[in-house]
């Protein structure tokens, strides 16, 4: 019956409909037969409609385009906002850089209802047009940047419905004059909805971050996260644990604010690796305000060199060897990500 066609199933349906009032007109027909006739055609019925779903789902679903000139899209995505996402986004795109000088990377900003990266970036203005009708990134400290930021206003609410923010988040991923780039880091909006199905759903990503802090209450939200990506079939990199631990700056007693190991333990359960801890430190929080990301402006701080910055090695020295492509027919074996981190280590 799984061997089934949609146009065999119909057939046998319709056969079981005609063929019914023949079968219950028989003076010896049994009440076991009837019973059994109905649960037939029960049976059908259930195929029917599942064969239908499925070709519908096929139709509905749009095929994946590599953004072009970007060899590679990680994502950087949260359940719960207000984790820092977008300071780990920022700094992990200019920590690939850092890594090696070799390498270039962008930053998109698809959270359309609260951008970020203008402010983190210190980067304003409208971006300009390109010869083919695309926007050109805005660029600081070497990585080109595009955020719905640059489009309205810094204190215009953005009050859209769903199919205007599609339309929005469909332009920043395809009307973007991106250059040649290794790494596009793409920055996600908190939570699970129709922003992260586009995303994920028009273009081959390589992987994705998850931000959380220790706390129960945004590591449902992680997990929530985690289980998305795994249905999109999107690999998970690691988990990030922020604002991990204060260290008081006159005693420099530590206190676990939101708890503590709960992302490493998320991460455990999971499967997955955990790329280290970012503190709850002053510094990270001012020099983000004045848009100096920490990874430039601090870069041998203490809370950059022994925390933030081996985090994001941990996931730099992850290597992602294939192209786009052949990275999803590889049906996104983690195992083969978790040895080839070992051998790089």
């Amino acid at each position: 019956m799984a061997l089934f066609t949609y146009s065999k199933l119909s057939h046998l349906l319709r056969l079981a409909v005609h063929k019914a009032p023949v079968l219950r007109a028989g003076a010896d027909m049994k009440p076991g037969a009837v019973s059994w006739l109905q649960l037939k055609r029960s049976q059908v019925r259930f195929l029917l409609t599942q064969e239908r779903q499925k070709q519908q789902m096929a139709r509905g679903l749009p095929k994946q385009k590599p953004i072009a000139g970007v060899k590679q899209v990680i994502v950087v995505a949260s359940g719960k906002g207000g984790v820092g996402k977008s300071t780990t986004a920022v700094n992990l795109a200019l920590a690939l850089m850092a890594n090696d000088q070799s390498k270039s990377a962008g930053l998109l900003d698809v959270d359309v209802y609260g951008p970020s990266v203008p402010r983190l970036m210190n980067l304003k203005g409208n971006p300009e047009l390109s010869d083919d009708n695309r926007m050109v990134p805005l660029t600081n400290y070497g990585v080109p940047c595009m955020s719905m930021g640059f489009l309205v206003e810094d204190a215009s609410p953005i009050v859209w419905r769903g199919l205007m923010v599609m339309s929005a988040v469909e332009r920043l991923l395809r009307q973007v004059d991106w250059g040649s780039l290794d790494y596009l880091v793409v920055d996600m909006p908190p939570g699970t909805g129709d922003v992260q199905l586009s995303v994920t759903q028009n273009i081959p990503i390589a992987g994705a971050v998850i931000v959380s802090t220790p706390q129960d209450i945004a590591l449902l939200d992680a997990h929530r996260g985690a289980e998305m990506f795994k249905k999109v079939n999107v690999p998970v990199l690691g988990l990030v644990q922020n604002m991990s631990v204060f260290q008081c700056p006159n005693c420099q007693h530590q206190t676990h604010i939101f708890g503590s190991d709960g992302a490493r333990q998320l991460a455990d359960t999971l499967g997955i690796s955990f790329l280290g801890d970012i503190p709850l430190h002053l510094n990270i929080r001012e020099m983000s305000d004045k848009g100096q990301p920490v990874v430039v402006s601090c870069p041998d701080s203490a809370e950059v060199s022994t925390l933030l910055y081996s985090a994001l090695l941990n996931l730099v020295r992850i290597p992602v060897p294939f192209s786009n492509l052949d990275f999803l027919a590889q049906k996104q074996d983690l195992k083969l990500l978790k040895v080839n981190k070992a051998i790089m280590s």
